[in-house]
């Protein structure tokens, strides 16, 4: 599909073909463009080119970011997008307290890391950062420094509350590898 050998840049040639998606109508407007997770996958090139070929097209006016959602066809506001209930940060947050609750996170021992997370839920690493964030402020979790962020011991978790999920079975395995 890509001409590795050719004289074009890798991102222009994904550029180019998201952007023939989007004028024959394949994607329309309001709907999610994909991730540069998903095109670096798709691809086979680095997650740099995957943004820059993004980048491009969001210059061109073709796409817009929505911070903690993704990216969509459209300028922003011009596109009838239904936006998210729930911040994807906020998302995995909640998923995260699930397996702490359940006891796929044990206290004392390390969540999956930020690369994991990113992979998992095919989001951007500073959606990751907000969500362990968020679970630091809560109390869920703490970080060392060079080491990770660990679940909090049980007599430092927040009372109810924060987060909670209506359907922790839809939850993605999240538990660290034995």
């Amino acid at each position: 599909m890509l001409d590795r050998d050719g004289d074009t840049h890798l991102y222009l040639q994904i550029a180019e073909i998201v952007r023939r998606r989007i004028v024959d109508g394949t994607l329309r407007p309001g709907q999610p463009v994909p991730s540069e997770s998903m095109i670096q996958q798709k691809f086979g090139v680095a997650r740099t080119t995957a943004r820059r070929a993004i980048g491009l097209l969001r210059k061109e006016g073709l796409v817009h970011a929505v911070r903690g959602e993704g990216t969509f066809v459209g300028r922003h506001g011009d596109a009838p997008r239904e936006s998210r209930k729930t911040p994807l940060f906020r998302q995995i947050a909640d998923e995260v307290v699930e397996h702490v609750r359940r006891g796929d996170l044990q206290p004392r021992r390390p969540i999956p890391s930020e690369a994991v997370l990113v992979q998992r839920y095919d989001v951007a690493r500073e959606t990751v950062r907000r969500a362990i964030a968020l679970l630091r402020e809560a109390g869920w979790i703490y970080t060392v420094p060079q080491r990770g962020s660990f679940v909090s011991p049980r007599d430092r978790w927040p009372d109810g509350g924060f987060p909670q999920r209506a359907s922790p079975s839809a939850a993605p395995d999240i538990s660290p590898p034995c």
